[in-house]
């Protein structure tokens, strides 16, 4: 155990990811504590106004994103300069996808429905990054023996097929298993071959004709939802706080 730990989390080679990456979630997780502090108007902090404009914190995030990615090629990946950059990278990663949803949207839905998507992003580039560092390798890399990376043919058949996978889970409406698939090549095979999700490209394409497979997706998707969709929202809220209601709209306005 001790061995791996060192091999896959410690040695000099990832170290520099290793910091990013706890940089990128402490950074996330001050920055939700103080936000919310803010919201709920208690202790010290407050927005950051400069001239009667609101400074969002994904303004320094992408600030200290740059410096970190240029100082890390400065730096070749050695010395105190890649750690520096790391740690800088990893926190302006930090504030900046922090605020996905509202570079997504291009409004501050910081505390609506929307901005769950933020949360989401975080966790999700967390939990991929989480898997580089235990050693995995894009398309299943990782799994080949030395024998087999020798021969170009086997690994160029190996990472198309699980590129194929994770494009086909894609289409079938599943993001998250594409974008995990690519890490962990299982998950993007049962992504691509299970049912698509309604409303999907694949749905759209392949179920049109296919009444009974639609209703299946259908079912399924609901059934999915109804036991996962409220657990999520409750992680999502306990992580990132829980979103404003939307106010109530008088009847005749728009």
């Amino acid at each position: 155990m001790g061995h791996w730990l060192y091999r896959n989390i410690v040695e000099p080679g990832k170290l520099p990811l290793l910091l990013a990456l706890t940089a990128f979630v402490l950074t996330f997780v001050i920055t939700r504590v103080i936000t919310r502090l803010i919201r709920a108007g208690r202790g010290p902090f407050g927005n950051v106004q400069a001239g009667g404009l609101h400074i969002h914190h994904v303004v320094p995030g992408v600030l200290l994103t740059v410096g970190g990615g240029f100082g890390s090629v400065a730096s070749d990946g050695r010395g105190f300069g890649a750690v520096l950059s790391a740690v800088l990278f990893g926190a302006g990663a930090g504030l900046v996808l922090d605020e996905f949803a509202l570079i997504l949207h291009l409004n501050d839905v910081y505390w609506t429905e929307e901005g769950r998507k933020s949360v989401e992003v975080v966790v999700l580039t967390a939990a991929l990054v989480g898997l580089f560092l235990a050693g995995f390798a894009p398309f299943g890399v990782n799994d080949l023996s030395q024998e087999e990376l020798q021969d170009r043919g086997t690994v160029i058949l190996t990472i198309t097929a699980n590129f194929v996978c994770s494009l086909v889970a894609l289409g079938k409406g599943k993001a998250r298993t594409a974008i995990f698939g690519v890490i962990v090549p299982l998950v993007a095979l049962v992504g691509a071959i299970r049912l698509a999700r309604p409303g999907s490209l694949w749905a759209r394409r392949f179920y049109r004709n296919r009444p009974r497979a639609r209703a299946r997706s259908i079912l399924r998707s609901y059934r999915h939802d109804r036991r996962w969709a409220g657990r999520s929202r409750v992680l999502q809220d306990w992580i990132g706080g829980k979103p404003s209601p939307d106010p109530p709209r008088l009847s005749g306005r728009r």
